[in-house]
């Protein structure tokens, strides 16, 4: 089949490179604009485009508007039989209606569960055991297409969103690769979802990001590493701002402590008091200093007992 894939992160490259290898044929790429990144705002590609120059894929459309009349054009002109979307932006009917097979999403969870932008961050910060991937076919509603297939995978205590997103990117394009075959082959079955199981996983904001002591450890913990690598949970310490990437809960008693106080900062231990409930960081990091381990954070920097974080 001729295919437009559409698709902007890391997440979307190990599907764009088995759809690549396979016997379909990649007619253009959509993705975001170049962005300017890093510590000189140089404009840089997406990780998509990249992929695209590196193997000479072409066209590659970059609208600033879907509904660009140019782009429509552009896009209507390639002639594919079947959009293939993963991680990239709501699109207007105008587009998920164009191609003869239709327009195919990747979503990483278990629809309808986790519906929206964070899916795999929610999943964490919720405490899941469980989530997945799932192909759709795209409608009106966000995340509300037909379900075409979807595979179940854990969540380990340890995985961090970034541990997380590691294990289901290959595993969703190993799922899309099949559900291609399925819609070329013309033995696709479709299972509508259930509305009223639908759960949501809105974007991420600064506020959502701010650690909030004042719930169980266990919650804490979920939030920090749901949030780990990127955008990463903060708190602010004597108005330093200081983000968390790994913690593990320690007690899930009441401490004689108000929520975020520090009762030990010493060698490789850094706890601080939840409601209810003792965290230990193991791994955090200064506002534009490195990620680093308890121990070496806390010989760079001493922290006090008794002190807050809010």
């Amino acid at each position: 089949m001729n295919i437009v894939f559409m698709g902007t992160p890391e997440f979307a490259l190990p599907t764009l490179e088995k759809i690549f290898h396979s016997r379909h044929r990649i007619a253009g790429i959509v993705t975001q604009p170049d962005r300017p990144r890093g510590r000189g705002h140089k404009l840089l590609p997406t990780p998509v485009k990249q992929f695209a120059l590196d193997h000479h894929l072409s066209p590659v459309l970059q609208p600033e508007l879907l509904k660009d009349p140019d782009f429509i054009s552009a896009l209507r002109a390639l002639n594919a039989d079947l959009f293939v979307v993963v991680a990239f932006r709501i699109l207007p009917e105008i587009i998920f209606t164009m191609p003869p097979k239709g327009c195919v999403n990747l979503h990483p969870s278990l629809l309808p569960k986790y519906r929206g932008a964070a899916p795999l961050n929610w999943a964490i910060i919720e405490g899941e055991t469980r989530t997945g991937i799932t192909s759709i076919f795209l409608q009106k509603q966000v995340d509300a297409g037909n379900m075409i297939m979807q595979q179940e995978m854990p969540i380990y205590p340890e995985d961090t969103f970034g541990t997380l997103h590691d294990r289901l990117a290959p595993a969703g394009a190993d799922l899309m690769l099949e559900t291609l075959d399925r819609i070329e082959a013309g033995t696709v079955q479709t299972t509508a979802q259930d509305d009223s199981l639908a759960t949501p996983a809105p974007k991420l904001s600064k506020e959502i990001c701010r650690l909030n002591f004042a719930q169980p450890a266990a919650r804490v913990k979920n939030w920090i590493h749901g949030l780990s690598p990127f955008p990463g949970a903060y708190a602010f310490y004597r108005e330093q701002m200081v983000k968390f990437y790994r913690a593990k809960p320690v007690s899930s008693e009441t401490a004689d402590a108000r929520p975020g106080e520090i009762i030990r900062a010493e060698k490789e231990d850094l706890w601080i008091a939840c409601q209810p409930g003792v965290i230990a960081i193991q791994e955090l990091q200064l506002e534009g200093r490195k990620v680093l381990k308890t121990g070496e954070f806390l010989r760079g920097m001493p922290l006090s007992t008794g002190e807050r974080l809010e």
